[in-house]
């Protein structure tokens, strides 16, 4: 199976989303039957590291990631099981993007994984202009969609 998360820049929340699920994954015994990696709708940071204070937030909780920003295209999406959008913007652009009805239908938002989160709650808000703890909290919420996409996972693979 393989996975992708997708944000604007993919240097935030796409990254971290990416490293959180793989760590779920491990835990899980999963890590070798999915395929995990992020990407961005926008090219402006294309070959930049993930955002320091992503990376700082990722560290301070015991996960790790190396990571090279790039934008995600109708290829990539076609070649991906599950495309997951950040927030409701994301979405569209990717269904827009999408080659086929089946390929737009691969899409979701990670926080339709979420049990806790409202049907008006369903974006992951970007940390990029704020300040650290605004990462914090994005990777609160990125924790608990994660944990909801690793349960759909794994009964997916069971199935």
């Amino acid at each position: 199976m393989k996975v992708t998360f997708v944000c604007s820049g993919n240097i935030c929340r796409s990254p971290s989303a990416e490293a959180v699920l793989r760590a779920m994954l491990v835990e899980r015994g999963l890590d070798d039957r999915v395929e995990v990696d992020s990407f961005g709708t926008g090219s402006w940071h294309v070959g930049d590291p993930a955002d320091p204070r992503a990376m700082g937030a990722l560290a301070a909780r015991g996960y790790s990631l190396n990571h090279t920003a790039r934008t995600i295209d109708a290829y990539e999406i076609s070649e991906r099981d599950l495309v997951i959008a950040m927030d409701r913007g994301h979405e569209e652009e990717l269904r827009e993007m999408a080659a086929t009805a089946e390929d737009a239908d691969k899409i979701r938002l990670l926080r339709s994984f979420d049990p806790a989160a409202g049907p008006g709650d369903l974006d992951v808000p970007d940390p990029y202009y704020g300040g650290r703890d605004g990462f914090e909290r994005v990777l609160d919420i990125i924790e608990a969609g994660c944990a909801g996409l690793a349960d759909h996972i794994s009964e997916s693979l069971a199935s």
